[in-house]
């Protein structure tokens, strides 16, 4: 299974439940701003939480079996990341997300995602 991974705030993933589809690029942004979702390898999940969510509540990890995808994926290069990231080009469609994992912060406020084995 070729699965990444997108960080969610918990009431835009209910939305999309509803809808069928998710169209949040990354926190406040939507896809139609931004072009693509930003997703993440497993490796790089807990960098992204950090820099980009540091603190925040209420917020899920949609684990995403890419091969479901009706979107395309790519993986781009982003300037200063030390490996492409994955990018979803249109929709997630909620079928593709296999679960959505409670992500809160640590005591600190920093994540860490040390993605289960199998």
């Amino acid at each position: 299974m070729s699965v990444i991974y997108h960080i969610a705030m918990a009431a835009d993933w209910e939305r999309a439940l509803a809808d069928g589809q998710y169209t949040m690029s990354t926190r406040g942004v939507t896809l139609a701003e931004q072009g693509f979702i930003h997703a993440s390898t497993a490796g790089q999940v807990a960098g992204v939480a950090n820099a980009f969510y540091h603190g925040l509540p209420d917020l899920l990890l949609l684990v995403i079996d890419a091969r479901r995808l009706t979107a395309p994926v790519r993986y781009d290069e982003v300037p200063g990341a030390a490996e492409p990231f994955p990018h979803i080009y249109g929709p997630l469609n909620a079928g593709a997300v296999i679960r959505a994992l409670p992500f809160p912060p640590g005591p600190d406020g920093t994540f860490s995602f040390h993605p289960p084995a199998g």
